[in-house]
């Protein structure tokens, strides 16, 4: 598995070589620094910062690396079979087109909410003499259970949570500008940072699908 960190710098569109439409984000991918490496993850640092606006222990940790300082830092999966170096560097290159990724983000935040927006809710009646076109109603029940279920959908605040969205395809790879295409829509405002991590699942599917080839020989293509 591979990983990167970025920046969400809006939505385009671009067209394939057939005449598709294709919707796509635009995110700035690395390049990276390599902060420290673990035995299942790498620690990464990404978007310079200015020293001045680093606290001691972190101020401590890039002078520890040889690295100036970063303001997005995260860890993401290694590959089993590469090895990392602190100081080193990942950059856009890590992807190509074609390749599927799950990318996490944190989704943009829409406030305080009511149950109608934030959970779908119907609705009360609408017609006339009704007073509860948008309102709760009842959240309970009388001596059982006589109290309220833990989880019950109530308005509240909504958005600006982890999201993360999966097997968003690769359009392009610009390695000169550190840009990365991926079709569809992710999490966040722009301009918000991002983790970009290869497809789990997009990676199992690929694995099973010769074995399944196999257990059925006669199987149509």
């Amino acid at each position: 598995m591979t990983g990167l960190l970025g920046k969400k710098l809006g939505m385009s569109q671009v067209f394939t070589e057939d005449g598709t439409l294709v919707p796509v984000t635009v995110i700035e991918a690395g390049p990276c620094a390599v902060l420290s490496v673990k035995e299942r993850s790498v620690q990464l640092g990404f978007d310079a910062k200015k020293e001045s606006r680093v606290n001691k222990p972190m101020a401590g940790l890039f002078k520890k690396a040889s690295i100036s300082a970063r303001r997005f830092i995260r860890e993401v999966p290694r590959q089993a079979d590469k090895e990392y170096k602190v100081g080193d560097e990942l950059k856009v290159d890590l992807f190509k087109p074609g390749d599927f990724v799950d990318v996490t983000g944190i989704s943009i935040g829409k406030g305080f909410q009511g149950g109608m927006k934030r959970w779908n809710w119907h609705g009360g009646p609408q017609t006339h003499g009704s007073m509860s076109h948008r309102r709760v109603g009842s959240i309970g029940s009388t001596t059982t259970p006589g109290r309220v279920w833990k989880g019950h959908h109530m308005p509240g605040h909504m958005g600006a949570a982890r999201k993360t969205i999966q097997n968003l395809k690769v359009i392009k790879a610009d390695t000169e500008n550190n840009l990365l295409l991926v079709k569809g829509a992710i999490p966040g405002n722009k301009n918000s940072y991002v983790i970009i991590k290869s497809a789990v699942k997009q990676k199992k599917a690929k694995a099973q699908a010769p074995a399944a080839a196999k257990a059925k020989p006669g199987a149509k293509k």
